[in-house]
């Protein structure tokens, strides 16, 4: 048994020393290695790049003088480059890595917008699905709900509605992730106290919502609308239609 135990013990030293010369050796490796090239992925939202890879790639080059050929790869610090990706307004989470062929692999993850906040005599701007302002991109337009009105300045001026306007972020959530009113509501009007007016895609009729609370409630009330009221009145009886009082709905 003493015998049996020390052959044991001198495979596990044996078989310690073959691993950390392994590590030693891949260390080694890896601090020789050397810069062979940069590439970007970037996740888009249906098809839809906000994120342009070459631009990534300039404004690294300009920023890291040492991504260049010949440069040892242990002297590339990823954590900087994925900070400075990540100040991209609309890159919600950057991830930087190294290959086995020398090059650096930065995989970019986008902020999706679900709303569109639109000014007449100004920029407009983004509400992503976080609730983080966004700007709008030179290159790509995304087609989500429309938010107009006096209250949209409120809004811009904010740079997170997690923050400042969380019942209006569950409003516009609750609508971006629903599929039928994703898809029937065109747009939002908001007043400087806030109060909502509902714009559709198909219909006449502008609903007034009132304040973003009750979600669930209103939105039952607009459903008795359509599968009730319409069908027996006439699709184009009424002009407004007023949800924001309790168990009540108003036609005019």
């Amino acid at each position: 048994m003493k015998g049996l135990r020390i052959k044991k013990s001198i495979i596990f030293t044996v078989l310690t020393a073959v691993l950390l010369g392994f590590i030693a050796f891949v260390e080694k490796t890896e601090s020789t290695k050397t810069f062979n090239g940069i590439e970007v992925i970037v996740k888009g939202i249906s098809d839809v790049y906000f994120v342009e890879e070459q631009e990534v790639i300039a404004r690294l080059n300009n920023e890291f003088p040492e991504l260049r050929q010949g440069t040892f790869m242990s002297d590339i610090h990823l954590a900087k480059i994925e900070k400075k990706v990540e100040k991209h307004p609309f890159v919600k989470r950057a991830e930087a890595f190294r290959d086995l062929k020398g090059k650096i692999l930065v995989k970019i993850d986008q902020h999706k917008p679900i709303a569109r906040v639109a000014r007449p005599m100004a920029a407009d701007g983004y509400v992503s699905s976080e609730g983080k302002i966004l700007p709008t991109s030179p290159v790509y337009t995304s087609r989500v709900l429309i938010i107009e009105g006096p209250g949209a300045e409120v809004i811009l001026e904010s740079k997170d509605l997690s923050e400042s306007h969380q019942d209006l972020l569950d409003m516009i959530t609750y609508i971006s992730n629903h599929k039928f009113w994703g898809a029937q509501i065109a747009s939002m009007e908001i007043d400087r106290k806030g109060n909502i007016w509902l714009h559709q895609q198909v219909g006449r009729q502008i609903i007034e919502f009132g304040k973003p609370v009750e979600l669930e409630e209103k939105f039952k009330k607009v459903e008795i609308l359509y599968n009730e009221i319409l069908p027996e009145k006439g699709w184009n009886t009424y002009s407004k239609v007023n949800v924001k009082y309790k168990d009540q709905i108003i036609c005019e």
